[in-house]
Formats: C-alpha cells, structure tokens, sequence
C-alpha cells in the first residue's frame, strides 16, 4: 500500500471521529439544558476549552455565548476543528482514496457534508439544534458500521481503525477534563442536589449512560463514572477500550515495534494510575500525560508508516 493512501485512510477515520465526537460534546450542554434548573446559567466556553481552541476562538470572536460557539464548534469554515471542516476534510480524504472504501460508504459520507451544511442554520435553534446533532451522529455510526461490515479488513481497515480510535481516546479525555473541572462550578457550593448532573450530561454525550447503568447501578458519582469511561475495557467507548483497539491494530501492521511499543506504555500507565480516586488536580496531570501519549503514539504512526 502507497503511505498516500495510508495517510488518507488514516486521517479520513480521524476525521470522521472527529465530526461525531464535536456533536456529542455540543450534546452535553444540550443535554444540560434540559436538565438543569432555569436559574443555573450555563457556560459555553469550557467547550471551547475541551478542544484547545481557545486563542482561535477570540480572533474570530469577542464573547463567548452560546450563537458564537455553535457558530464556531459546528458551521465555521474558518475554524479547522469545526464538525463542518472536519467533514470537509473526510471528504476529501475519502475521495482519493474511492477505489479503496466500498462505495455505499463514499456516497454516506458525500450525503453527510452535504446534509450538513446545507441545513446548518437549524443548528442555532435550541429546539432543532439536539436533531441536527444526532444525525451526524447517527450517520458517522452508520459510515462506521458500513465500513465494519462490507469492507475488508486488510491493512486499509486497519489504518481507518487506528485513526478512528486514536481521535475517539483523545476526546474522550477532553471530554472528562473539562467537563469535570469547569462546566458548572456554581453547583457545588449552591445546588447540591445537582452536584453530579454533569457528569450525567457526559455520560449521555457518550451514548454511555444506559451502558453505565447496567454496570452501576447505585446514584451517579465521579469516581464510578470515571471507571466506567475510562478503564471499562469492555464499553467501545471508554479510554482503555480505545488504546487497545490502536494497539491490536497496529500489532498486525508491518514494521510495528516502536508504535506497539508506545502504545502498550500508554496502556499500561493508563491501568497502574488508578485515574478515578484522583483529586481534580491531579486528574487533570493525569490527563495531560495520557494526551502526550496519544501525541507519541501518532508521531510514531506518521513517522513509520506516512
């Protein structure tokens, strides 16, 4: 295989992950909304946080409101990291690489970006905005399953997984990071009844919180949902479950010992950290460290293979 087309494969999955993981998190305070109490005001901005963006953000904003983050997490084109540029940019990874993915995948992925922006001004109205969401969702759901489903799962499939997997641990622990430090300080000290409604909202933005019920089944707490996102090996979601998807991955790749090697240092800090009993501080170190790794684990991908 040319590392052309590796490299498209590989940012084509990333990409992807990428779109469907920037809906969900535009989810968890959609989900807020509707849950909190009408005195509660919600922050917008630890959104922009979770992704790093905060500098790109104020040069193309002032404030950071509610219409100016929609604007900027979903429609943007402006802004690399929006789902519409990440979609964008699936869609021209998948179209070099169009004799390589079954068709019926191309052609989803085609209706996506179009579907996207040619209905993007729904997305500022609360009451469409949760639809909007769960369709790019669904859809990058439905281009995962295609691709599981009809195409081969040679060294191509096992680019895309890699990549795929390697976005979802990253925005997994974005997610986690700030949702639990900053979304909504005034809860602890003033609400305590709805001390732990965050991290309902990031259960729910992970399609996790039935998956979590069924394992847990006593009043939502930090400690239990961070277990559950972040070591439950057997959830495809969680953290572990990632690191192990890339580390199985590149295992049946040529040339894989220093990536293998990485990535399996990464698991094993990830299981000898005990990251649930940390204090927030310390989770957030935590947290930096195990994205220096996914950084390391993608260097070395690129530098062996692209």
């Amino acid at each position: 295989m040319l590392s052309r087309v590796a490299n498209s494969l590989y940012w084509l999955a990333r990409y992807l992950e990428r779109a469907e993981n920037t809906a969900r998190l535009v989810n968890v305070n959609s989900h807020l909304l509707l849950d909190l109490p009408s005195s509660v005001k919600l922050g917008w901005e630890p959104i922009i946080d979770i992704l790093s963006f905060r500098d790109t953000f104020y040069e193309l904003h002032e404030n950071a409101d509610e219409e100016s983050v929609i604007d900027f997490m979903i429609v943007d084109k402006k802004h690399s990291g929006s789902i519409v540029s990440s979609l964008s940019a699936a869609r021209e990874n998948a179209r070099t690489v169009k004799e390589i993915i079954p068709r019926e995948a191309w052609e989803q992925i085609n209706e996506l970006y179009h579907y996207v922006t040619e209905n993007s001004a729904i997305a500022f109205k609360r009451r469409t905005r949760y639809q909007y969401l769960s369709k790019i969702i669904l859809a990058n759901q439905t281009i995962t399953g295609l691709l599981a489903g009809t195409m081969t799962h040679d060294e191509a499939y096992l680019f895309m997984r890699i990549g795929r997997n390697l976005e979802r641990a990253d925005m997994t622990t974005r997610i986690i990071d700030v949702r639990s430090a900053s979304l909504l300080p005034e809860l602890e000290n003033e609400l305590p009844a709805f001390r732990n409604i965050q991290w309902m909202g990031v259960l729910k933005s992970m399609t996790a919180y039935q998956m979590y019920r069924r394992e847990v089944r006593v009043r939502i707490n930090r400690k239990d949902v961070l277990e559950f996102l972040l070591l439950e090996s057997r959830f495809p979601r969680s953290l572990i479950h990632a690191i192990e998807q890339v580390e199985r991955s590149l295992s049946e790749l040529p040339h894989n010992k220093v990536a293998v090697e990485k990535t399996r240092i990464l698991r094993n800090y990830l299981l000898n950290a005990k990251p649930a009993v940390l204090e927030q501080e310390k989770l957030h170190d935590f947290i930096d460290d195990i994205q220096l790794g996914l950084i390391e684990v993608n260097e070395k991908v690129s530098d062996t293979y692209f």
